[in-house]
């Protein structure tokens, strides 16, 4: 255990144009003309080079960040870094591969188009592991991304580096999305706001739509909730699709009391570890005391969910070793980290098993749907144990000790991906004995994303948010 005295915190906050200010305060004081986005931009790049040695989560800078031409909406000035998997016109996207050499985007992605239209201005990308595959942002040949409340541990994954900025307060939001937990992850581990969307709330991911089962969506990573809010709001108002009901700009709690589920354990069979468990249990006490209703819920999902998802998962890495020379021509599956090779090998020796696998993926909604009967929200930990430190997760580990490790770490998140429900990760009043954040999550039906936000403002303002800069 790291003492208190020992402990390594890196932050950036100080008397800048930034302040201490979260996204929808700083674009207001640039609407008010009391900083520019000039001055923003400049100071935020600033900050990154302050923290950036110690955390290695930037992938690419831009060298002279600007706004869009004519780039207006309700985050216009906000810095902000757009994650190494998602196209932007001109810059590298290298997906946290060492097995190519990425080339300049042609284009930029959907989602980069719909983000760039909330006026955001993008300071560069930012690293995260091998396709997004695991649950720590860790590379075989470099230094990992490390976690800014204490550098000796994981800033989880697959989001990691924006984590690591935003948490740092290099930037008050950056781009994140979700394929197994991916924004949820490193919220929990970096004291964040991370939702997941319903699957088809943003525009659709340029990597999975032609998938089977279409697990990813976009994001964001935040400080506050207003902040998460304002960016679906914003997202809605480029595009919104017609099947989800409106969303809106959420600015605060709702009257309405909730009935609130209560699981604890994974249905998995993974126990959660001590501390996490408290910070649960400690969240479902203070959401009684406010005037929701909790009680304990079973989730009924097929026993083969886990085995399943990880045949899922290694038949995406299997998809990228035979069409990897779509990223570049000098791809070479065998430069593949060991999770991704060991992920590939195992889906071979059991590929037999895919359209069995995708029937009881298909069906898990629902079964998940069932668990709702009565229910508004669900409330979960984000992970089964607390915040690993660097290299307990890391791609040299041998295969057969990682994938165990990574399923008995990540026990709750999957299954939101696979159903397409929205699931956001709050940081819990309580922390680690090594100072770390500890995430809880809350999981609703698709489409009520406001209900989320709504609790979310609630907790918020009953117990803020702790606050790097205060340690």
């Amino acid at each position: 255990m790291t003492t208190f005295e020992e402990r390594t915190t890196v932050h950036a906050f100080g008397d800048d144009a930034l302040g201490e200010h979260d996204a929808v305060g700083l674009a207001g004081a640039v609407r008010r003309g009391e900083v520019s986005a000039a001055e923003v931009a400049r100071d935020a790049a600033a900050r990154v080079r302050a923290v950036e040695a110690r955390l290695n989560a930037v992938q690419v800078h831009i060298d002279d960040p600007a706004p869009e031409p004519g780039a207006g909406g309700a985050l216009a000035g906000v810095p902000t870094f757009v994650k190494d998997n998602t196209d932007f016109l001109g810059l590298p996207t290298g997906h946290g591969s060492a097995a190519f050499t990425p080339r300049g985007a042609r284009r930029h992605a959907p989602f980069t188009r719909q983000f760039l239209s909330s006026g955001v201005t993008v300071l560069g990308k930012t690293r995260l592991p091998e396709f997004g595959f695991s649950p720590t942002t860790e590379f075989e040949a470099a230094e990992p991304v490390r976690n800014p409340w204490n550098t000796g541990f994981s800033a989880g994954g697959s989001s990691g580096g924006s984590a690591a900025l935003v948490a740092a307060g290099a930037v008050p939001v950056a781009h994140a999305n979700d394929g197994g937990g991916s924004i949820r992850i490193p919220a929990a581990c970096c004291g964040l706001v991370g939702l997941k969307p319903t699957r088809g709330r943003v525009v659709p991911n340029a990597q999975s739509r032609q998938l089977p089962v279409d697990i990813v969506s976009d994001g964001v990573l935040s400080r506050s909730v207003r902040d998460t809010a304002a960016f679906l709001a914003a997202a809605e108002t480029y595009w919104r699709n017609p099947k989800l009901p409106p969303l809106g700009l959420v600015e605060g709690p709702a009257k309405r009391r909730l009935r609130v589920g209560l699981l604890i354990d994974s249905p998995n069979g993974v126990r959660t570890d001590d501390a996490t468990r408290a910070a649960v249990t400690d969240t479902a006490v203070a959401l009684e005391r406010l005037g929701h209703t909790v009680h304990p819920v079973e989730l009924a999902i097929d026993p083969r969910f886990t085995d399943d998802f990880l045949t899922y998962w290694g038949m995406l890495s299997f998809l990228l070793g035979i069409t990897g020379r779509s990223f570049g021509p000098d791809f070479d599956r065998r430069r593949m980290d060991g999770l991704s090779r060991g992920l590939r090998e195992a889906y071979l020796r059991n590929w037999r098993r895919t359209p069995g696998v995708l029937r009881r993926l298909k069906r898990t909604t629902a079964g998940y749907a069932a668990a709702f009967r009565g229910l508004d929200v669900v409330l979960t930990p984000v992970l089964a144990h607390t915040t690993p430190p660097i290299g307990h997760l890391g791609p040299a580990v041998p295969y057969p000790t990682l994938i165990e490790r990574i399923l008995a770490y990540v026990a709750f998140t999957p299954v939101n991906n696979v159903v397409g429900n929205p699931s956001l990760s709050l940081p819990a009043a309580s922390g680690t004995e090594d100072g770390l954040p500890i995430g809880v999550m809350f999981s609703g039906r698709p489409g009520s994303e406001r209900t989320l936000l709504e609790l979310a403002f609630e907790l918020e303002a009953d117990r803020p948010f702790r606050r790097i800069q205060d340690l």
